[in-house]
């Protein structure tokens, strides 16, 4: 949430996804429900873009992915990706691939939560950028599919070995990315790869209503809490306790702890400020 911008204007019109925002919560909906949502060169590199605009701008507070029709996201369009990478040269292959890496990046690294709200499937791609998402809210049709060992690819894909091991244990993704079997909505459940599962139909208002929840709570609390969830995975005890305490220190100067203390003092609900 940078205070300083250099020549770049704000994107009034993103063509590959669709995009609004509200009273902080801004929701990006994958569309194209005729294709289960699958992913375009174009779409990737929207989500790149957009999420780092969003970080700049600092005007989200919380940010809902979502999929338009019976499927959440299929994964990488087999016409319009799979067909042709097929055609391109190794140094072509690495800038796809540290693209769609980089959109695994902006979810984790975005300075505001982001709530995946899935129904039906999630397949390859698309269940890697649920997975990088800080909570998915699923309905009873979910199901999670990291397919790339059947297609001849590494399980590995988009940082899925890295995350998936620290949601659901080293056993259950070794399973899960070796054998690219799908992971039902009850058993993603079970493992704690679902943060809550909704009732049927219901997966979008209740991603709303966490999102909602979280755009009115402390937002500079929320951002440092993801910031450190991320930062102390790969860190010591001692890094990691040090790491808190300056953080803490850091928060304890802001506006929203004074406003915690005053509420508390005068008997009302605090009126959180992100500051």
């Amino acid at each position: 949430m940078s205070p300083f911008t250099g020549s770049a204007q704000r994107t009034e019109e993103w063509r590959h996804l669709r995009v609004a925002e509200e009273e902080g919560v801004t929701t990006v909906t994958l569309d194209r429900p005729e294709k289960l949502n699958a992913l375009t060169f174009e779409a990737y590199a929207d989500l790149r873009d957009l999420l780092a605009e969003l970080s700049h701008r600092g005007r989200t507070r919380a940010l809902v992915l979502a999929g338009e029709g019976r499927g959440f996201c299929s994964g990488g369009d087999v016409d319009e990706i799979i067909g042709a990478t097929l055609r391109m040269d190794t140094a072509r292959l690495l800038e796809f691939n540290r693209m769609t890496g980089q959109v695994v990046r902006a979810l984790r690294e975005a300075p505001f939560p982001v709530v995946a709200a899935v129904q039906g499937v999630a397949a390859g791609a698309g269940a890697v950028l649920a997975l990088a998402a800080d909570f998915r809210v699923a309905d009873p049709t979910a199901r999670f599919a990291f397919l790339f060992t059947r297609v001849g690819l590494s399980g590995g894909d988009m940082g899925a070995a890295y995350l998936l091991p620290r949601v659901v244990g080293l056993g259950h993704a070794t399973r899960i990315l070796m054998l690219g079997e799908p992971v039902r909505a009850p058993e993603a459940e079970r493992i704690g790869l679902l943060s809550q599962l909704a009732e049927e139909g219901a997966a979008g208002p209740a991603a709303d209503a966490l999102a909602r929840r979280l755009a009115d709570g402390p937002a500079l609390a929320h951002a440092q809490t993801k910031a450190l969830l991320t930062a102390e995975l790969d860190l010591p005890l001692s890094g990691a306790v040090e790491l808190d305490a300056a953080t803490q220190a850091l928060l304890m100067h802001g506006e929203d702890y004074q406003e915690f203390h005053a509420a508390f003092t005068e008997k009302r609900p605090p009126s959180w400020r992100g500051r």
